[in-house]
C-alpha cells in the first residue's frame, strides 16, 4: 500500500474539500500516526463540531490497514492513503495547510494548530495560517522551541535536536549549569540558545547538517496551548506516534497540556536512549541504525537524517519495525514496501518517508532495502 506518488499529483483544492465536507451528512477521517496529519484531522473536527456534523476521527499508522466499513458518506484520509478514501491530502504535501485553507471556507480554523502541524511536518511557519496568527499577536523571540517554561525540561525530552545534552534532565542541566534558568529575560534566553548551537556544532558525532538544522529550535514563535509553537508541534508528533487516541483529543483541543506533556517526555527519553545505545552502519547513500529493543523508529530515523547521518537516507530497525526517511527523488516509500515485501512483511510510505513492520532477522530487512534503494 506504499503511497508515493499517488495522490497529490490530482491532491483536492482546498475549496474542493471544503465543498465536499459542507454536504456530507457524516465524514469518516483517517490521519497517518504524526503530528501534521492529526493537526488537518483536529481542524476539519473542530470546523465540523461547529455546525454539528458527525464524524469518525481515527489514526492509523502506516503500515496498518485504513479499510474499514462504515456508514460514512465521505472518508478523507490524510498524510496516508486507503482504497475506500474518498478524498486523499497531505501525502506529498503539508496536511495542515491545506486544511487549514479548507477549514477557512466555512469558518475561522485556529491558526496555532494549524502551525503547530505545519512545523511538525518540517517546514517553516508561512502563509495565511501564520498571517492569521500574528494578527491574534503571535511573535517571535530569542530562545528555544520547547513546550515547557523549564528549559532544562525542554532540552532534555525536545525531539527536534539531539546532542550530548539529549535525554535527561542531568544532561541539559549540565550545559546550563551557569544560566540562572529562573529568569525568562531576553538576555538570558539569548544566552541559553547561544549554548546550544555551540553544543551542537561542537558534537563530536554530530554532522554538519546539525547545525543547520538545530535552527528549528532557536528564535520560536511563541503562543498556544503550549510554551511556543515548536514545543506544541513537538508534543503533537510525539503524542500522535505513541499514543494516538490522546493526540486526537489533543488536537480537539479536550486534552490537558499535564497529560500530554507526560506522553512528550517519556517518548523523548526513549527516542535519545534508542539513539545514543544503537548501532550504526555507513553504505553508500545509506545509514543504518539498529536498535536492539522497541523504539519510536519513526522519531530516531528524522534525529539521525538531521544530526548524526553522513548519508542522505536513513533507515532505522528496532524490533521487527522500520523507518526510513530520506530526500524525495530517493522513492523512499517505494523502497520500503519492496524491502518488506521481499521478507514477506508490510510496507508503505511516501516519496521521503516510509515504515515497515516484518517477523525476519533485521539483516534481512536491511538487505533487501539496500537492494530496493
Amino acid at each position: 500500500m506504499s503511497t508515493t506518488g499517488r495522490p497529490d499529483a490530482n491532491a483536492p483544492a482546498a475549496s474542493d474539500i471544503a465543498a465536499r465536507l459542507d454536504d456530507a451528512e457524516f465524514v469518516r477521517f483517517v490521519a497517518a500516526a504524526d503530528g501534521d496529519a492529526v493537526a488537518a484531522m483536529g481542524l476539519f473536527a473542530r470546523t465540523l463540531d461547529a455546525r454539528d456534523t458527525p464524524y469518525q476521527a481515527t489514526v492509523a499508522p502506516i503500515p496498518e490497514r485504513a479499510d474499514r466499513a462504515t456508514d460514512a458518506d465521505l472518508t478523507v484520509t490524510i498524510g496516508r492513503t486507503a482504497t475506500t478514501a474518498d478524498l486523499t491530502l497531505g501525502v506529498e504535501t503539508v496536511a495542515s495547510a491545506t486544511a487549514f485553507e479548507a477549514a477557512s471556507e466555512n469558518g475561522s480554523p485556529d491558526p496555532l494548530l494549524a502551525l503547530a502541524g505545519i512545523v511538525a511536518a518540517g517546514e517553516v511557519p508561512s502563509g495565511t495560517p501564520l498571517e492569521a496568527a500574528q494578527a491574534m499577536g503571535l511573535e517571535r523571540r530569542p530562545g528555544l522551541a520547547v513546550p515547557t517554561t523549564d528549559p532544562v525540561d525542554g532540552l532534555a525530552h525536545s525531539t527536534i535536536v539531539t546532542a550530548p545534552f539529549s535525554g535527561t534532565e542531568d544532561a541539559a542541566a549540565q550545559l546550563l549549569a551557569d544560566v540562572d534558568t529562573d529568569q525568562r529575560d531576553e538576555a538570558t534566553r539569548r544566552r541559553i540558545a547561544s549554548l546550544v548551537a555551540l553544543a551542537v556544532a561542537g558534537d563530536e558525532s554530530g554532522t554538519e547538517r546539525g547545525t543547520h538544522a538545530v535552527e528549528r529550535l532557536l528564535r520560536p514563535y511563541v503562543g498556544g496551548p503550549f510554551e511556543t509553537i515548536g514545543g506544541y508541534a513537538d508534543v503533537l508528533d510525539a503524542v500522535a506516534r505513541d499514543r494516538p487516541g490522546l493526540a486526537v483529543a489533543l488536537a480537539m483541543g479536550s486534552l490537558d497540556t499535564e497529560t500530554a506533556l507526560d506522553s512528550w517526555r517519556t517518548h523523548g527519553a526513549r527516542a535519545h536512549a534508542a539513539l545514543s545505545a544503537a548501532r550504526t552502519g555507513r553504505y553508500d547513500g545509506l545509514f543504518v541504525v539498529r536498535c536492539d529493543e522497541p523504539a519510536p523508529v519513526d522519531t530516531i530515523a528524522r534525529l539521525a537524517r538531521d544530526f548524526r547521518s553522513p548519508e542522505p537516507v536513513v533507515l532505522v530497525v528496532a524490533d521487527g519495525e522500520a523507518a526510513a526517511i530520506g530526500p524525495a527523488d530517493a522513492a523512499i516509500g517505494d523502497a520500503v514496501q519492496r524491502a518488506a515485501h521481499a521478507v514477506d512483511g508490510e510496507g508503505a510510505g511516501t516519496s521521503t518517508r516510509g515504515r515497515a513492520r516484518f517477523d525476519a532477522d533485521e539483516t534481512e530487512f536491511v538487505l533487501a532495502f539496500r537492494e530496493a534503494q
